[in-house]
């Protein structure tokens, strides 16, 4: 038995008809000049624009706020605790999510205050909210990129020196930032990581003067690190140092 959609496709065809269109054609699919010389796009095409940048977002929640510094590190304790799936992935995603909205909050504000809320108000266009928005965010990431960072990447693009930070195009700001961030996310957990690799070592040197050597030393390991870990209220110091470290 034959497909049906040659068929279907032939009946298409033979009732398409090229005046259809030509009536009254797509209205909200337009573009109008202003009076001052810009354009206004027409809410179909402000709709489409808005889903494709909603398609964006979960990529930009990673590489233009706090998220991750802070998922890096969080990692890198629970590898320096030893307690393999404990916290799970999803614990750390959602510990990251909310204190990168927590740390991200005032920017957020601006950015809504400066270009969102002009923008439903109807006065202004969607590209000048789109710039407005987007200016809050480049002041948090260029205050948070190392300069030799962005010089390298500024040297690898080809352009010259920049004359300030207000033209540092998001192309050169944003592989500057996510470099910055992981190089602070793996210093932070290198300091976290130092103590309890002393307790390995330590609990690894009696195991051995013991002749234990066939124990396994993260397994009498993990308790004390677990101790001193909350002995020290780490968790809280943990949250502490992350979100202060954004704005030292």
């Amino acid at each position: 038995m034959r497909s049906p959609l040659p068929l279907l496709l032939v009946l298409l065809l033979a009732s398409w008809s090229p005046g259809l269109f030509a009536q009254g054609g797509f209205a909200a699919v337009t573009v109008t000049p202003t009076a001052d010389g810009g354009e206004t796009w027409s809410v179909t095409l402000q709709v489409l624009a808005l889903m494709t940048v909603l398609s964006l977002l979960p990529a930009a929640l990673i590489m233009m706020t706090s998220f991750t510094r802070i998922i890096v590190v969080l990692a890198i304790l629970r590898q320096a605790l030893g307690t393999a799936q404990t916290p799970s992935n999803q614990i750390l995603l959602g510990l990251a999510l909310f204190l990168s909205l927590f740390i991200m909050a005032p920017v957020f504000e601006k950015a809504y205050e400066e270009g969102i809320a002009p923008y439903l108000n109807e006065e202004i266009t969607a590209e000048a909210a789109l710039e407005r928005a987007g200016r809050p965010f480049k002041a948090f990431m260029l205050d948070q990129t190392r300069e030799e960072d962005l010089l390298m990447f500024t040297r690898i693009s080809g352009r010259n020196a920049l004359p300030s930070r207000d033209e540092v195009p998001f192309s050169l700001l944003l592989p500057a930032f996510v470099t910055s961030e992981l190089k602070t996310a793996f210093q932070i957990g290198f300091l976290i990581f130092l103590p309890f690799l002393v307790i390995d070592l330590v609990v690894a040197s009696v195991l051995m003067a013991m002749g234990m050597m066939m124990l396994s030393p993260m397994i009498i390991s993990m308790p004390f690190k677990l101790m001193l870990f909350v002995l020290v209220d780490g968790w809280s110091l943990i949250m502490g140092t992350l979100a202060s470290s954004f704005y030292l």
